[in-house]
């Protein structure tokens, strides 16, 4: 016996619909967490190093911050991963050498951290933000 009802409003209803575009205001606001993130990125990038124990915790602190807020915004993890990746892209950027020899990140401990730290919580907060559960009531057994 199946446990999900015609008409989408069984206890399995989301896992098997089929893939829409999301709307226009959602992929500005993918759009703009995206940016948000690379700048977030580079100014952690330039601040971790500049004040190196407490540098670094602020980095990340400011990391976590929009990447959990951005879940919390758009209500999916999305919103985590959108600044992530924008957050990923601008480090691993700034983390290539130029043909002059210049480089922002130097090969210590604290880029190191940065480097790993930020995966992680970026990881930890597209994991573990938690969401209520989708359209319908509450799914509590009877006694």
């Amino acid at each position: 016996m199946s446990t999900s009802t015609r008409g989408g409003q069984g206890p399995g209803a989301g896992l098997a619909q089929p893939l829409t575009m999301p709307s226009a205001g959602r992929a500005v606001a993918h759009l703009g967490l995206l940016v948000l993130g690379a700048v977030v990125g580079a100014a952690g990038a330039l601040v971790q190093s500049g004040w190196f124990p407490g540098g670094l915790l602020l980095a990340l602190a400011g990391a976590a911050g929009l990447f959990l807020g951005g879940a919390r915004a758009l209500g999916a993890r999305g919103g985590a991963v959108a600044p992530a990746a924008g957050w990923m892209i601008a480090v691993i950027l700034l983390t290539v050498s130029r043909p002059e020899g210049d480089f922002l990140f130097g090969a210590g401990i604290g880029s190191y951290l940065f480097l790993l730290g930020g995966i992680a919580v970026a990881v930890m907060c597209a994991t573990l933000a938690r969401f209520g559960q989708p359209d319908g009531p509450g799914a509590r057994l009877a006694k």
